[in-house]
């Protein structure tokens, strides 16, 4: 899991690069945006994001940015979607060992594999990461990547949660979907930054998010090039290429974009660092926690959580002046399916 690999030389300055971004139009999400963020309520976390964008989009104040630079960062598990009781990725790979078990008789008597073919999903990820990557990394070795993108397509078109029983694609926060919206119509270029998969990611965030897939940065894994079938394609293999989450958050931009956000948007201690690299800039800036406190309407959980833990962050919200976002108190729907 903490394999890094050497980056390729970049051949565009930082200032070319920026440039281009905003010369990418971004497609529109589902719906107009509303100026108003409609499913947020009145108070100081919808008053921070107005504010900000206000000052950075007002031409002749202070703190104008020009459009090139004014890039977004969010996480997607947990900020933009749901991510308990587990996150949609890792649901996706315990059911491809299913689903790929007849190719593998010897899973039957390994770990953590076995206890996944037996319904023991609590056993299977109590090795904790070392185990979830052998879950993650054996269920697309050797795949294709149309391969592996029409797996998740499909995937994605049935699986439904265990909670709500909805699409994982139905658990979008709507408060986010609208914010994304009204950010790009403001002119941003809207980024997600996951420790998750990236081809993952990038087969429904278009569809989901309204970010096409250029816009999204995760983990990956390595690739080789090679003729199946007299055809050429790109084969994924087991061993990871690149970590995008803690410290590698803030590398994966960089190293993706080459322009520092002027705004990030996180919700565990995972997301500290993308955070502190967006908000330690010179001019108007803008970090956000989003914090689980409904357990009403979704889930509450923060620093006794074992999946989006949100301690250390909190601290550093206070520290930093950043805006925490209580999902009980500032949205007035958190799922598009609520009732009303």
């Amino acid at each position: 899991m903490k394999s890094r690999t050497l980056l390729t030389a970049v051949l565009l300055s930082s200032a070319v690069l920026c440039g281009l971004t905003a010369l990418l139009a971004a497609p529109p999400n589902a719906g107009a945006p509303e100026p108003n963020l409609p499913s947020w309520n009145e108070g100081a976390s919808k008053q921070a994001i107005m504010e900000f964008v206000g000052k950075v989009t007002r031409q002749e104040g202070p703190d104008y940015v020009p459009p090139a630079k004014r890039i977004a960062a969010f996480d997607n598990d947990g900020t933009l979607w749901a991510e308990q009781p587990l996150s949609a990725h890792l649901v996706f790979a315990l059911d491809r060992v299913k689903a790929l078990s007849p190719q593998h008789p010897e899973w039957t008597t390994t770990e953590p594999f076995a206890s996944v073919l037996k319904g023991d999903i609590e056993g299977a990820l109590a090795g904790g990461e070392p185990a979830i990557s052998q879950i993650v990394t054996a269920t697309r070795a050797e795949t294709t990547t149309g391969e592996f993108e029409h797996a998740v397509r499909d995937w994605m078109a049935t699986a439904k949660h265990p909670k709500t029983g909805r699409l994982y694609s139905e658990m979008v926060y709507q408060p986010m979907l609208e914010l994304l919206a009204y950010l790009r119509a403001n002119e941003f270029k809207t980024f997600i930054v996951s420790g998750g998969g990236i081809d993952f990611m990038r087969v429904f965030s278009e569809r989901v998010y309204g970010i096409p897939s250029e816009q999204v940065i995760g983990s990956r894994g390595k690739l080789k090039f090679e003729l199946k079938d007299g055809k050429p394609a790109l084969v994924k293999l087991a061993d990871l290429n690149f970590i995008d989450d803690k410290n590698g958050k803030p590398v994966g931009i960089q190293t993706h974009i080459e322009c520092r956000p002027i705004a990030a948007f996180g919700n565990s201690d995972d997301d500290i660092q993308m955070l502190q690299r967006a908000t330690t800039g010179s001019g108007a800036r803008l970090g956000v926690i989003v914090r689980h406190t409904d357990a009403e309407r979704e889930w509450a959980y923060d620093v006794t959580s074992s999946i989006g833990k949100l301690d250390a962050g909190l601290d550093h919200a206070q520290m930093s002046g950043w805006t925490v976002v209580d999902m009980e108190k500032d949205w007035k729907v958190i799922f598009l399916f609520e009732k009303r």
